[in-house]
């Protein structure tokens, strides 16, 4: 198994040291101002950092152990995604054989083709093959009681929770001269600046948030905690430059376009969450919610941020 990149541990320790200082602060505004547990924004952001020690733990585990750890990490990551986003679908009999070729056909082989790098068919499979021959299964069954809203939902969940999801581990097949063996970098650049924008955004929006957004999608989202999480996490990508094979300019262009597209993506999901009826999709992470509560910031900014550096940076 090739070292890990020593940039990898240097940021992986300052992630450390930021989640300690964090961890600190949250215990002072716990005894300060929530001796009881009453407070609910100083309880919520204590759960969140316990949170993110356990998640931040995993991606090092995953990154240190090389394409194997990431491609498997993800992969469980869509299968448990996925399953959220299923149970929130008005699925019929007809439709199980449909459902569990997408667990169990369509998943592992979108990630194992990640795996073996076959760029021209895992850009495909979901989209074409996938969304042709699924319909084909729940057809074949004669149930035709809403049956386009039945397939778009199935098709709908491989695209986000499958398809855009596996552009993370992909990124380590793209062939960039110069940053040979580097590629894992571009993950840890990935999601730095996407939770970076997701945790910013709810800071500066608890401390200056004023004007909503899309008060029905998202009441807590403001154009305040928008603008002030944009600027922070696109500076902090200008910062990471370092560990990309962008210049400091082409980082935070990069920075601001995962940005958007995490910011919208977290619109989209709260207005299928809303359309179910539900606040969360799930209670996987304390203090988040469900997984797709995490990720789906990621699941937007993913594949934008894997054609975009393919096209304008990589051979393949």
């Amino acid at each position: 198994m090739t070292p890990p990149d020593p940039d990898l541990w240097r940021l992986f320790l300052g992630l450390g040291l930021v989640l300690l200082i964090a961890s600190g602060t949250g215990a002072v505004l716990t005894r300060l101002y929530s001796p009881d547990g009453g407070n609910a924004v100083v309880e919520n952001l204590t759960a969140r950092v316990r949170a993110w020690w356990v998640m931040v733990a995993l991606m090092a585990v995953a990154m240190v152990a090389g394409k194997a750890g990431i491609t498997i990490l993800f992969a469980l990551c869509s299968f448990a995604a996925l399953r959220e986003f299923i149970t929130l679908t008005d699925t019929r009999r007809a439709d199980h054989w449909a459902v569990a070729a997408a667990f169990f056909v369509v998943m592992p082989v979108q990630f194992w083709l990640v795996w073996i790098d076959w760029i021209g068919l895992y850009s495909v499979f979901v989209p074409v093959y996938a969304f042709l021959f699924l319909p084909i299964i729940s057809a074949l069954h004669g149930d035709t009681d809403r049956f386009l809203i039945r397939i778009a939902e199935l098709q709908w969940a491989l695209m986000v929770c499958v398809f855009c999801l596996s552009h993370v581990p992909a990124l380590l097949s793209l062939l960039i001269p110069g940053y040979e063996g580097r590629n894992v970098l571009l993950i840890a650049f990935l999601v730095i600046v996407v939770q970076t924008s997701d945790v910013m955004q709810y800071v500066w929006g608890k401390l200056l948030g004023r004007t909503r957004i899309a008060p029905q999608l998202s009441p807590s989202k403001t154009w305040e905690g928008f603008a002030g999480g944009a600027a922070t996490a696109t500076l902090v990508g200008a910062g990471l430059w370092w560990i990309t094979p962008f210049t400091p300019l082409q980082a935070a262009g990069m920075a601001l376009a995962i940005v958007l597209m995490g910011f919208f993506g977290g619109l989209v999901m709260s207005a299928i969450k809303r359309d179910r009826g539900v606040k969360d999709w799930g209670a996987t992470i304390p203090g988040h919610g469900g997984l797709i509560d995490r990720l789906d910031s990621v699941l937007f900014s993913a594949p934008v941020f894997f054609h975009v550096t393919r096209f304008y940076w990589s051979l393949t």
